[in-house]
């Protein structure tokens, strides 16, 4: 009798543990269309970098710098509480010089030399735009799909989609840097690369810039590798049984993420290990990129784990939130981030990975067209704006040396190919090889997407 019931009550569930095994693992072995990048390298700017002093001119707005803001233009717009009480919203313009750049001609700020070197290489969105207006809200849906947390990040998902193509490090890897802009950091919260309701092992690794590169990684005094080795046999002996008895995928997560862990104290350390680097490759990414932690000795990590195959590289930049002060800190971040940006697409060039990388820069949206506070006349700040800012593409199969989107002559609002952060997150996950819609997780009763239920993949920009 207690057999019968046995084998009655946890049939069914072991055979869809095993089905749902399969269809795991069938998922992360194929794609779903074909694929053009096999990586993504995110760039990502938190804090909203000002697309009207790096890549929107605006030449009207040197011609009525100063002028009140028509209400028309601005209509109904939400703004934060830090501009909504203004009386008045002066026309800011840029006090930095554009110019064209390439056979493109694409028009570049004075404060990115390096970046627009690679102009033709770049795919320039001018047309982004989101709904969120507040920096959690708005980090959280372009990295989750919507503006509450809770859900996985877009690294997560390109782990559960794809897997991994190296056995030996994380199918995705963080890597955070400070700015020098004299502005106190926005938080950064591991949600933002966490796996949300997927499998916990598809969840970001934070890779520190001091000490062992992941918590724990070194062996303790006095235990070596072999007995090491041991220890992580008996453990997986003991949740092999608890899985057994409990059916619990979470089990069986921890013992890949245990195995994982053994073979990162070999990968890991190699990894950081810049000694194989030329002089000539460390002079590319700029005098920082010997110092571990600055977003230049990161862009030379990413590119050495896209040579490793790893899935998703998000690196993230902090300080970019000029509400005042936006010259002299503009051009701090931008001293940051120009030559290492410039220098890891033509690394990736120069190896052959550009094709197959799919480089993404920047931020959670854009800056306001109207100073906040007082116009001065050699400062000024820019309050938040999701209706448009600009992001930039290079690889993966993405058309390069265009420019694609407008906004009006203020630098307000969209005319041209509006492209929402959905749609974006759509076409990245295309030229990985994965229809959006497909792509799916079904948790209480719903399917969940990164791209919720919104967003077309935008062909324009696809070569």
């Amino acid at each position: 009798m207690i057999r019968r019931v046995f084998f009655r009550t946890t049939g069914m569930q072991l055979g869809l543990s095993a089905l749902a095994s399969l269809l795991d693992r069938e998922l992360q072995s194929a794609p779903i269309i074909a694929p053009k990048a096999k990586r993504v390298i995110s760039l990502f700017m938190h804090g909203g970098p000002s697309q009207l002093d790096l890549f929107d001119d605006k030449p009207e707005l040197r011609k009525r710098h100063g002028e009140e803001l028509p209400a028309s233009v601005r209509g109904d717009q939400r703004l934060t509480g830090m501009t909504s009480g203004q009386s008045t919203f002066p026309l800011t313009a840029s006090v930095f010089e554009f110019q064209r750049h390439g056979e493109s001609g694409i028009p570049i700020s004075e404060l990115l030399p390096h970046t627009a070197s690679r102009a033709d290489d770049l795919c320039v969105i001018r047309s982004l735009h989101t709904e969120a207006i507040n920096h959690d809200p708005a980090v959280t849906l372009l990295q989750t799909g919507h503006q509450l947390p809770g859900r996985p990040s877009f690294g997560a998902w390109a782990s559960y989609g794809l897997g991994s193509e190296n056995e030996n490090l994380p199918a995705f890897v963080v890597l955070l840097s400070n700015g020098s802009a004299a502005r106190p950091a926005d938080p950064l919260y591991a949600r933002l690369w966490g796996s949300g309701f997927l499998p916990s092992s598809h969840q970001g690794v934070n890779l520190r810039s001091s000490g062992d590169p992941v918590l724990y990684l070194s062996n303790p005094q006095g235990v070596s590798p072999e007995m090491r080795r041991s220890q992580l046999d008996t453990l997986a002996q003991l949740n092999e049984y608890a899985n057994h008895r409990e059916q619990d995928t979470e089990i069986t997560t921890r013992i890949k993420q245990y195995e994982m862990a053994f073979r990162m104290q070999t990968s890991v350390p190699d990894l950081a290990d810049l000694s194989e680097e030329t002089a000539a490759t460390f002079a590319a990414y700029g005098p920082q990129a010997t110092l571990p932690g600055t977003f230049a000795a990161n862009c030379l990590l990413a590119r050495r784990l896209a040579k490793r195959n790893v899935r998703f590289i998000q690196l993230y930049h902090r300080g970019w939130d000029q509400h005042y002060n936006l010259p002299s800190d503009l051009r701090l971040q931008c001293g940051d981030i120009d030559q290492p940006c410039a220098a890891l697409i033509g690394d990736l060039k120069q190896r052959g990975l550009l094709d197959e990388t799919l480089v993404i820069w920047g931020g959670e949206f854009g800056r306001t067209t109207y100073s906040q506070g007082k116009l001065e006349a050699k400062n000024y700040g820019r309050d938040h704006h999701g209706r448009c800012f600009t992001v930039w593409l290079a690889g993966g199969g993405i058309k390069a040396g265009i420019a694609y989107g407008q906004t009006d002559e203020f630098g307000y609002n969209i005319t041209h190919n509006p492209m929402h952060v959905h749609d974006l997150n759509a076409t990245i996950l295309a030229q990985l090889g994965i229809d959006h819609e497909r792509l799916t997780y079904r948790l209480q009763g719903r399917d969940f997407r990164l791209t919720d239920v919104h967003g077309h993949v935008v062909r324009e920009i696809i070569e």
